[in-house]
């Protein structure tokens, strides 16, 4: 944590324990971003993608807890190639016509010295797993923004295929969430 970040999460707590971030809150989809990076071939080719399309929504409620769901829509991948984005979007991978969402869902979000922890369910491909994540959380002025790098391993979500072991099992995911009042 940079000095800017550690003196930004002393306001955020005090935000949250005088519940003047209390409320409903929407994710700016055009401020958002949710990022993919993979690396096959035994790290000699890398991947990097972005999801189009996300939308979520959160409440903090008045004792500070907070809760809230992302969701992405698996077939808006985007890796500037055509022929893998359509790849990717099959059922050797997202399946995106039988699964359409990668979600997840928070179930609380605890902030403390260091940052936070994000603690939920990750659904893909039809499958949930309980998923926690350590997360940088700011509350700039009337918004809330949440920071993340997560690995994910798309094997716990029954996505195998990898011809002659050339991808990676790990994909690393950077979410960068922009929640704006409802």
């Amino acid at each position: 944590m940079t000095t800017s970040e550690s003196a930004v999460e002393p306001r955020l707590r005090a935000r949250l324990a005088d519940g003047s971030l209390t409320g409903q809150w929407t994710l700016d989809p055009a401020r958002s971003s949710v990022g993919l990076f993979n690396k096959s071939m035994g790290g000699l080719f890398r991947v990097r993608g972005t999801f189009r399309e996300l939308s979520g929504r959160g409440t903090i409620a008045p004792d500070g807890a907070a809760t809230g769901t992302l969701t992405i829509a698996s077939a808006s991948i985007d890796t500037k190639n055509k022929k893998r984005d359509e790849h990717l979007r099959s059922a050797d991978f997202l399946d995106s016509a039988t699964y359409p969402d990668i979600v997840f869902t928070a179930q609380r979000v605890a902030v403390d010295s260091t940052g936070a922890t994000v603690q939920g369910t990750l659904s893909i491909h039809g499958t949930d797993r309980p998923f926690t994540f350590p997360a940088q959380v700011s509350a700039p002025g009337d918004e809330v923004h949440l920071d993340a790098e997560v690995v994910v391993d798309r094997s716990d979500f029954g996505i195998t295929w990898n011809r002659a072991g050339m991808g990676s099992m790990q994909n690393t995911m950077t979410i960068h969430a922009v929640f704006v009042r409802r």
